[in-house]
């Protein structure tokens, strides 16, 4: 992800209202915590990105082999049509994502780095690529958030007017100035909240 905050997770669980205070992001930000303090550049939907995703994919699955429970390209660059921040989103599962030892060594050698670690929200770490922009998004088997994010990005794949009206919000906000991304992130919760109440609607319908 980005300079500051660098996970662009699924806002769910904070308030429309509340954004990340300063002593709260740098307390999951492993190492230096830089401001954004800036609006945030959004970029039209890039056919190179699927391919970049399968890169990267290809990178990841050489590092873990059969640690991989689940690997999937997430986020807003693996929807066609979609303006997004130009960094490839990538959802990785393993069995236990606050068992550091058991990924986190093997992705290091490979380039990753390790830039956030929650351990209060799913045990979620979040790592940086060597050279292509990444964020590594490492969760545990089972954890709700892993349903949440797919079926986020299947709603949007399939449904023009939530994925117009979300490419609008995007849009709308990212103009503004942001002192951290995950400001922007959070300021998304109502939009994103409610395509996902429609996506997890539809799925359960028999």
């Amino acid at each position: 992800m980005q300079v500051g905050r660098t996970r662009d997770r699924l806002p769910l669980t904070d308030p429309i209202d509340k954004q990340a205070t300063d002593a709260e992001i740098a307390a999951y930000t492993v190492g230096e915590l830089k401001a954004h303090d800036a609006p945030i550049q959004l970029a039209d939907y890039d056919s190179a990105w699927p391919t970049l995703f399968l890169s990267e994919a290809q990178r990841i699955r050489e590092a873990l082999g059969d640690r991989i429970v689940q690997l999937e390209h997430v986020g807003s660059t693996s929807v066609a049509g979609l303006a997004a921040k130009p960094q490839i989103d990538i959802l990785l599962v393993v069995i236990d994502s606050s068992d550091e030892s058991a990924y986190l060594a093997a992705l290091e050698r490979h380039g990753y780095f390790l830039r956030i670690r929650e351990p209060d929200w799913f045990q979620h770490r979040l790592l940086k690529g060597p050279d292509t922009n990444v964020n590594l998004h490492v969760f545990s088997t089972g954890c709700a958030e892993i349903d949440r994010m797919l079926a986020f990005r299947d709603w949007l794949r399939t449904n023009e007017d939530d994925r117009v009206l979300y490419d609008k919000t995007k849009r709308d906000l990212a103009s503004r100035k942001w002192m951290y991304v995950q400001n922007y992130a959070d300021a998304k919760t109502e939009a994103v909240e409610s395509i996902l109440a429609r996506a997890l609607g539809m799925s359960a319908k028999p």
